[in-house]
C-alpha cells in the first residue's frame, strides 16, 4: 500500500518574478488562483516550505494587524480555494497541510524556485574560484526578476524582497570577485556594475568594480569609479573609503604615472589626486607641503606630476 505522501501529486512553485504554480502539466498564475489574499496564503507558505505558520500569524500577515471579525472563517475559505487548485481530491494528503492549528507546505511534495536558489548559493562556499564562478552564474541566471512581483504593497512581501535582493547583490559581488580571480575581467566589471546599481554605497561592490577595471588595464575608469564612490560616501555618510579601496587608489595613481599611461590618463590621475589632497587637507589651499598629508601622498603626487610634466614636454 502506498503512503499518503507517495500517492500525492507534487507541485512546482515559482516566486521569483510573478507567481506560477505547475501541477501535472497544468499552469496556474496569480490571476487564476483566486483572490489576492488567497494566493498570498500560498506565497507565504512557499517562502519557507516545511515551516508551520499558525492561523494567528497568517491572519496578522494578511490583514496587517487589522483583521475583520470574520478573519478566521475567511482564512479557512482561502485555504480551501488554494487546495482545490493545487491538490484537487487530496485535501489531507496534498502539499498544503494543516496540523495543530498551523499551515505548512509538505517539502517532499513542493519544489520552490526560491528554495532552490538559496540552496545553490550555499553550495558556492568553499569552492575554488573557477567552480564558484560557474555556480554563481547558474544562481544569477535564476534571479532575473524581482521576488513576488505580484505583491507590490504588502509588508511581508517587501521584507522578503529586500532579503532576496541583498542575497542577489552578494552573489553579483562574489561573481565579480571570482571572475577577477580567473582572469575574466570584463565579466567582473559587468557583475560589479550590476551590484553597484542595486546598492550604490556597498563598498564590496565598488572594490570589486575597481579591481575588475584595474585588472583590465582601464586605470582611468578605475580612478573615476573610486572618485564617484568616495564622493557619494562623503556626501551621504560623511566618511571615507576603507583601507582596501584606498590602497587600490594609491596603486592606480602610481600605475597611471608610469611610461605606459598617456596624457589623458595622467590628467585624470591629477584630478583625482587633487580631490584627495583637498579632502585630506580639509579644503585648505595646497602648498608645497600640506599638513596632515602623509609621506606616501606626497611621493605619489610628486611622481604623477613629474611624469605628467615629462610627457607634456615630450609631446611639445
Amino acid at each position: 500500500m502506498k503512503s499518503e505522501t507517495s500517492s500525492a501529486t507534487c507541485i512546482s512553485i515559482r516566486l521569483i518574478g510573478g507567481l506560477r504554480v505547475e501541477r501535472a502539466g497544468r499552469v496556474m498564475t496569480a490571476a487564476t488562483l483566486g483572490s489576492p489574499k488567497a494566493r498570498q496564503v500560498l506565497e507565504i507558505l512557499a517562502l519557507q516550505p516545511g515551516i508551520s505558520v499558525s492561523r494567528e500569524r497568517m491572519i496578522e500577515l494578511l490583514w496587517g494587524g487589522n483583521p475583520p471579525a470574520t478573519a478566521r472563517a475567511t482564512l479557512e475559505s482561502y485555504v480551501s480555494v488554494i487546495r482545490r487548485h493545487i491538490q484537487p481530491g487530496q485535501a489531507k494528503t496534498g502539499p498544503l497541510r494543516t496540523e495543530h492549528g498551523c499551515y505548512f507546505l509538505e517539502p517532499k511534495l513542493v519544489s520552490v524556485d526560491l528554495d532552490r536558489f538559496e540552496r545553490l548559493v550555499g553550495r558556492v562556499d568553499g569552492t575554488k574560484p573557477a567552480e564558484a564562478y560557474e555556480r554563481l552564474l547558474k544562481v544569477l541566471d535564476m534571479a532575473t526578476a524581482p521576488l513576488l512581483s505580484d505583491e507590490l504593497t504588502v509588508e511581508w512581501a517587501e521584507e522578503a524582497r529586500r532579503r532576496h535582493e541583498a542575497l542577489v547583490v552578494d552573489c553579483r559581488i562574489r561573481a565579480a570577485q571570482a571572475a577577477v580571480a580567473v582572469g575574466n575581467n570584463d565579466d567582473a566589471v559587468h557583475w560589479a556594475q550590476r551590484a553597484v546599481a542595486s546598492e550604490p554605497l556597498n563598498e564590496r561592490a565598488w572594490t570589486a568594480l575597481v579591481a575588475g577595471l584595474e585588472q583590465s588595464g582601464r586605470y582611468t575608469e578605475a580612478l573615476q569609479a573610486y572618485d564617484r564612490y568616495r564622493t557619494s560616501l562623503r556626501r551621504d555618510l560623511g566618511c571615507s573609503p576603507g583601507d582596501e579601496l584606498q590602497a587600490a587608489h594609491s596603486r592606480l595613481l602610481r600605475q597611471t604615472s608610469s611610461g605606459e599611461a598617456d596624457l589623458a590618463e595622467l590628467l585624470s590621475a591629477l584630478l583625482c589626486l587633487n580631490e584627495h589632497v583637498k579632502q585630506r587637507a580639509g579644503g585648505r589651499p595646497a602648498g608645497p607641503r600640506i599638513p596632515g598629508l602623509d609621506v606616501a601622498d606626497h611621493i605619489t603626487a610628486g611622481s604623477v606630476i613629474g611624469s605628467f610634466l615629462d610627457k607634456a614636454l615630450a609631446a611639445a
